[in-house]
């Protein structure tokens, strides 16, 4: 049915069109519906997309999120299906739209007590991670080669919460009255999660791996089975080159200079600011 509310035309508009990095070669129309020149549009959020990001529980479990971009982007369906390389750019967009163009970041000065507000421009960076390039795959010193497939919302947001809960058990522990068994008892349950958890990181971020004889492997139960069983060299360059092909797509630190007050304190000349995208802050 028509909106026929005479209001209508002080509904919030269209701010900015963006382009997702990876041009949406990830997502079927179920996900990111398409558009004529693969750009969309992104609304500033409402009242209630606001009030979304001060609810800790919906914060923690990604909710928030993904209902701020379902709002703010409507052409994206599914946004727990988003992967990891166009997540930045997405939250970026809706910031920009919401509140404009430039944002401050408050970072420690490496070497000093001293804490400095520095203004970053939005747009710029947006500008950056257009130019940004994907890789799909790596090689292995031992001659395998990965094909990789990215991590989602979905799967990034599972891991991070049952992270936070191995670290809050092990926490609970350290300051218990548990005996000393009770504790290594606990404390190896916990490390055995976080094992896993690891595993079935490297298994959702892998789609193939070709032997350097040609075979190739897709299945997961046979992938799961190399993880498991792969010695801990082979493991830990897997996750080390994985690990950097997760931050395709993401905001790159920017470097400051220091200043002669701040050097004499003991900073070094230039120092780099991380930009961390915490929903926390980043939507107030």
């Amino acid at each position: 049915m028509e909106n026929t509310n005479p209001l209508k035309q002080f509904y919030r508009q269209p701010q900015i069109y963006i382009a997702l990095p990876t041009g949406g070669k990830y997502y079927d129309a179920e996900v990111v519906q398409k558009t004529t020149n693969n750009e969309h549009a992104v609304l500033p959020m409402t009242a209630v997309d606001e009030m979304a990001f001060k609810m800790p529980d919906s914060l923690m479990n990604g909710q928030s999120t993904v209902d701020v971009i379902r709002s703010c982007i409507p052409t994206i369906q599914d946004p727990w299906s988003i992967v990891n390389y166009d997540l930045d750019t997405i939250l970026i967009a809706i910031r920009i739209a919401s509140y404009g163009e430039n944002m401050d970041v408050t970072a420690g000065v490496p070497g000093t007590d001293e804490q400095v507000t520095h203004s970053i421009n939005l747009p710029k960076m947006l500008d950056q991670l257009r130019t940004q390039t994907f890789s799909d795959e790596c090689s292995l010193s031992s001659g395998l080669k990965i094909k990789v497939k990215p991590l989602t919302y979905k799967q990034i947001t599972e891991a991070q919460l049952k992270t936070f809960e191995q670290q809050r058990i092990y926490a609970q522990v350290n300051d218990s009255e548990m005996t000393p068994e009770e504790k290594t008892k606990r404390f190896s349950d916990s490390f055995k999660q976080l094992n896993a958890l690891n595993s079935q990181m490297l298994l959702d971020n892998i789609a193939e791996i070709v032997s350097p004889s040609g075979d190739t492997v897709k299945d997961p139960a046979l992938i799961k089975d190399f993880i498991d069983n792969a010695d801990a060299k082979t493991t830990k360059e897997l996750e080390t080159k994985l690990s950097v092909i997760r931050q395709q797509g993401a905001i790159k630190p920017f470097r400051v200079n220091a200043t002669e007050e701040q050097i004499k304190n003991g900073a070094p000349s230039t120092y780099e600011v991380p930009v961390t995208f915490d929903n926390a802050n980043f939507f107030v």
